[in-house]
């Protein structure tokens, strides 16, 4: 009964669970037979192993961590625990010097170096470093999730996500970063948090040799490669590489949105964009450039603008080439290609590649313009457009050509401007292939294929493409001139009026015929004038078939088919189809006062 005894000293809490067969069991070790365990099967090789899994059934706890009471089934667990707090590795990598608690954890990390994988999986033969690893795989065929939370009753494939889980109920963050003091839940967060102050990126991609601070992202990174979506929407069938994005994505069907602001009620679809949200209200921006001092709100915005030093574009589209800084700028590059529009207004049917796009779109419908100037009380749809128009009272021209070293107010601005220098007009029409430098010329020429003209003026009912060229307009009638020189305090009803008069001053030439050398103050002029070498006349009157070489000159015979006159005396009340025509008949006026 030797067996026995010892047996029952190995699990003392159900003496009734070793019986005699049990027993006879264990002792046929000695004829070189396997042992099997009288409650499940499960055959062992060795009788101490035996022992240890009787534990199982038992789900006693018998040993206990001093420091934090968690309660363990083995002794040899409850050591490795131990190493948690004692933080104890005797195990170090003589390649990269990592060190491990275990050395079942270095031989594992060796792998990792000789990128050895002798385990793989029968069902779709990937292969792994280690047989845990295997086992977990295992589990994303079989979707077995044996660890339950007994708070929410979520379920988990491992345990270590259980345990990370957990804290999420308790709030507690353990792990805290040496450097900065920042505290996590999980270590793992911890870890990644610390290489972004090592600037460590361990993991590389074996394709495009991007690097990684956590192996996750380099398997989500793969998936790029890949075009590998695994998870779709049952709704609307819209593929996702990761399942918290689809996730994430149900909400929108669902309207769902969890993550509510204590401040303000505002509700949002995920946790990232609450964050962001928070900081409306602190106005937080821990993030600055060490080039130039800009501050940001998020490490990603930090990031992004790096490269606006360093120049460096590590987007690239795989259809044309073109290389950009932002990932989100590559995405919306792609839908020029792809011309897709997923996002459609249920009022009047118009699509837009970005929801945001749409919404703003709605604000139109609605009449709505939250955003007011504090300067002049003019008021927009749109916060950015509040910012552009603030840089109208400021003249703030933050963005310079480092070509010419003009100034410009916006960004797109700078960027059509640079096209101006490369001669580049990647946008062409599909009716005629005229070609322009940016989309939103395109779709302004699209208009006069189409004789569509959304603006009507309500005083005389004449009708523009655009909102801008009717709002200029309206100042034809108010007669009302915002923009003043600060030279002679002249006042123009248009800023480009302004730029063109302020030449009259600096005497500015910058742009010259390269065929005659003539020197013109407005590239407009300088276009004009190749025309007289070209004798090219793109403009012909749909009236009588006449041409003209500009555009300016058709407009005003077409007035005399029209008998339009928009220029008026104010003296004596006499109209003129032409500008000149009136300031020589103010000449009359001049001689009768002398």
């Amino acid at each position: 009964m030797e067996v026995k005894e010892e047996l029952l000293d190995y699990v003392p809490f159900h003496k009734e669970w070793v019986t005699d067969a049990t027993v006879q069991t264990e002792n046929k070790t000695d004829n070189g037979k396997k042992l099997v365990c009288h409650f499940c099967g499960k055959s062992f090789s060795q009788k101490t192993y035996l022992k240890a899994h009787l534990i199982v059934h038992t789900n006693e706890k018998a040993f206990i961590c001093d420091v934090c009471n968690k309660k363990f089934s083995r002794k040899q667990h409850l050591k490795e625990h131990v190493r948690i707090h004692t933080n104890e590795k005797n195990y170090s990598c003589d390649l990269c010097h990592k060190k491990f608690a275990w050395k079942s954890g270095l031989d594992s990390h060796y792998r990792s170096h000789t990128n050895e994988k002798p385990y793989s999986c029968n069902i779709c033969n990937k292969t792994f470093s280690d047989k845990n690893a295997l086992k977990q795989h295992y589990r994303t065929h079989t979707n077995e999730k044996p660890y339950s939370c007994d708070v929410c009753g979520k379920d988990f494939s491992r345990k270590h996500y259980l345990d990370d889980h957990f804290y999420t109920h308790t709030k507690e963050k353990r792990f805290i970063c040496d450097i900065c003091g920042k505290r996590f839940s999980q270590k793992s967060n911890m870890n990644r948090h610390h290489r972004s102050h090592l600037n460590q990126k361990p993991y590389s991609c074996d394709v495009c040799n991007k690097e990684f601070s956590d192996k996750c992202r380099l398997n989500q990174h793969y998936q790029y490669h890949t075009n590998e979506k695994h998870y779709s929407c049952d709704l609307c069938s819209k593929e996702f590489y990761r399942k918290n994005d689809l996730n994430r994505h149900y909400r929108v069907h669902e309207n769902e949105k969890p993550h509510s602001c204590d401040v303000c009620n505002k509700g949002f679809v995920t946790k990232s964009h609450l964050k962001a949200h928070y900081l409306t209200h602190s106005n937080a921006k821990p993030f600055s450039c060490d080039v130039c001092g800009k501050e940001f709100s998020w490490k990603s915005y930090l990031e992004a603008h790096l490269r606006t030093h360093t120049s460096e574009k590590a987007f690239i589209c795989d259809v044309c080439s073109k290389e950009f800084s932002q990932k989100q700028y590559l995405k919306s590059h792609i839908r020029t290609h792809t011309n897709e529009k997923e996002y459609s207004c249920d009022i009047c049917h118009k699509e837009f590649t970005w929801k945001n796009d749409l919404n703003r779109h709605y604000l139109y419908h609605a009449k709505e313009k939250p955003y007011s100037c504090d300067v002049c009380s003019k008021k927009f749809t749109e916060k950015c457009h509040l910012r552009d128009h603030y840089r109208t009272h400021t003249n703030e021209k933050p963005y310079s050509c480092d070509v010419c070293g003009k100034k410009l107010s916006h960004k797109s601005s700078l960027n059509r401007h640079y096209r101006s220098h490369a001669n580049e007009k990647p946008y062409s029409c599909d009716i005629c292939d005229k070609v322009f430098s940016d989309k939103c010329n395109l779709n302004q020429h699209h208009k006069t294929h189409t004789k569509e003209k959304l603006y009507s003026c309500n005083l005389c009912s004449k009708e523009f493409y655009r909102k801008t060229d009717l709002n200029r307009h309206y100042r034809s009638h108010t007669n009302e001139k915002p923009y003043s020189c600060n030279v002679c305090d002249k006042q123009f009803s248009q800023t480009c009026h302004l730029k063109n008069h302020f030449l009259t001053h600096t005497n500015e030439k910058p742009y010259s015929c390269d065929l005659c050398g003539k020197e013109f103050s407005r590239k407009s002029n300088l276009n004009d004038h190749y025309r007289s070498h070209t004798d090219d006349k793109p403009y012909s009157c749909n009236v009588c078939g006449k041409d003209f070489s500009r555009k300016r000159d058709l407009n005003q015979h077409f007035r005399t088919h029209t008998m339009e006159k928009r220029f008026v005396c104010h003296s004596c009340g006499k109209a003129f189809s032409k500008r000149r025509s009136l300031d020589k008949h103010f000449l009359t006026h001049e001689t009768m006062i002398y």
